[in-house]
Order: structure tokens, then C-alpha cells, then sequence
């Protein structure tokens, strides 16, 4: 980050009195003051669960010039488009309003912000949640087909099994745009498309699982103890 820009940011954040007043906790959130730098990014602070692996960050980036919001559901992070301003003021007028709900639907299921696609899809009444062990290689059954989370791009975490020591894990997510379920490993917090989970219908993805799901999961466990 330029000195001139983080200087320019500093100066707006040293008499923002919205941030001085923010509460220590909220929804089981704890308050992180960061104003940290990391490349063309100044963290300003954050909301976060670490029981839970779930946090909210609030941030300036340089690049565009604006202030944003990323959202950590376990190792997955993205920006949430809706909280992005160029102004302050603004900004601050969207965390007012919708700050609060948001952390606490990250916190506690509700299945009424869940789009009616998904619904439709009966993605949440999947008989498939059954087959699927707390645990397996290593990983942990993090997040479940009955409590979907939504992140970018049209796309929900149907279910995720993860290693938080080694930032690894595999993700089934559905996008309601393609009408599609797709598959997603991450090793050592790189990502990587796993295209042998393609598929349309929820048959069609649990006949691949069933195959493909514990060696796909297996051979990531290989990855990860031999990169230790």
C-alpha cells in the first residue's frame, strides 16, 4: 500500500467514532481491533468465533479504492459484494443496518434465507447426510447438506470436510446459477477444482460419492502428511 493512500486512510479511521464504539461481542463474536497491512490491503478490524472457525473482516482496499467486508466460513473467504463503498459514510451505513444480522445468521441456521432454489432442490432433506462420518482421514465433517451456507457467485457449501491445522480440506458446493454441483479440494489453503464431482442432479452426484468421495478424500490425507 502506497504511504500517501494509507496515510489518507489512517487519518479517516482515527475519527471514524463508528469503529470506537463497536461492542467486544456480539452474537458470540469477539471484537479484534487489526489495523494490519497486507499488501494493497489495510484490516481494520474484525469480528470473529474461533470455536466456531467463523469471522467477519472489515477492510480497505487500495486497489479500488473502497471499503469491504470478507467473510470466513472455515477456510473459505470472499468478499461480500453488498458491502462495498468508496465512502465512508456509506459504508458505515451498511454495517448499521445489516452488520448485526449477518453475524448472527453466521452463528445460528436460518433455513428462510436460504434461496427457494435450494429449497426446490431438496438439497437440505438429502438422505445422503447419513452416509456422510463425523470424521474420515483426518478431516472433519465441518458443515452438512441440511444446513447449506451460501458464499459468492450463486454458490452454496452443501457440505465440507476439513483439517483446520493443515488449512485443507473438500468442499461440495451447489451453484444455482448452472443448476450445477461441483466439487472443490484446498491443500495447504491453495484450491483446487475436483471436476470428478460434476453433476446435475443429486443422484447423479451421489452415485459419484459413493465411488469417488473416501479416496478423493484419502489421497488429499496423502498429500497433506507428505508436505508436512
Amino acid at each position: 500500500m502506497k504511504a500517501a493512500t494509507k496515510e489518507k486512510i489512517m487519518a479517516q479511521i482515527e475519527t471514524w467514532e463508528y469503529m470506537k464504539t463497536l461492542p467486544k461481542q456480539i452474537h458470540g463474536f469477539d471484537y479484534v481491533l487489526l489495523m494490519q497491512e497486507k499488501g494493497d490491503v489495510l484490516d481494520l478490524y474484525r469480528y470473529e468465533n474461533k470455536e466456531t472457525h467463523r469471522s467477519v473482516t472489515v477492510y480497505y482496499h487500495e486497489e479500488t479504492n473502497e471499503y469491504k467486508l470478507r467473510m470466513r466460513i472455515g477456510l473459505t473467504e470472499f468478499c461480500v459484494i453488498e458491502y462495498i463503498y468508496a465512502d465512508l459514510a456509506a459504508f458505515q451505513k451498511i454495517l448499521q443496518e445489516r452488520c448485526d444480522d449477518l453475524l448472527a445468521d453466521m452463528q445460528t441456521f436460518n433455513p428462510k434465507h436460504i434461496t427457494s432454489i435450494v429449497h426446490d432442490k431438496k438439497i437440505m432433506q438429502w438422505d445422503y447426510k447419513k452416509m456422510l462420518p463425523e470424521t474420515f482421514a483426518g478431516f472433519k465433517l465441518f458443515i452438512t447438506p441440511d444446513q447449506p451456507v451460501r458464499v459468492i457467485n450463486g454458490s452454496y457449501i452443501i457440505f465440507d470436510y476439513s483439517d483446520f491445522t493443515n488449512k485443507s480440506n473438500f468442499i461440495i458446493y451447489y451453484n444455482v446459477f448452472r443448476d450445477e454441483f461441483f466439487g472443490e479440494s484446498r491443500v495447504f489453503d491453495i484450491p483446487e477444482v475436483s471436476y470428478d464431482f460434476d453433476s446435475h442432479e443429486l443422484q447423479e452426484l451421489v452415485n459419484k460419492l459413493e465411488v469417488k468421495l473416501f479416496p478423493h478424500l484419502q489421497k488429499i490425507r496423502t498429500r497433506v502428511n507428505a508436505g508436512k
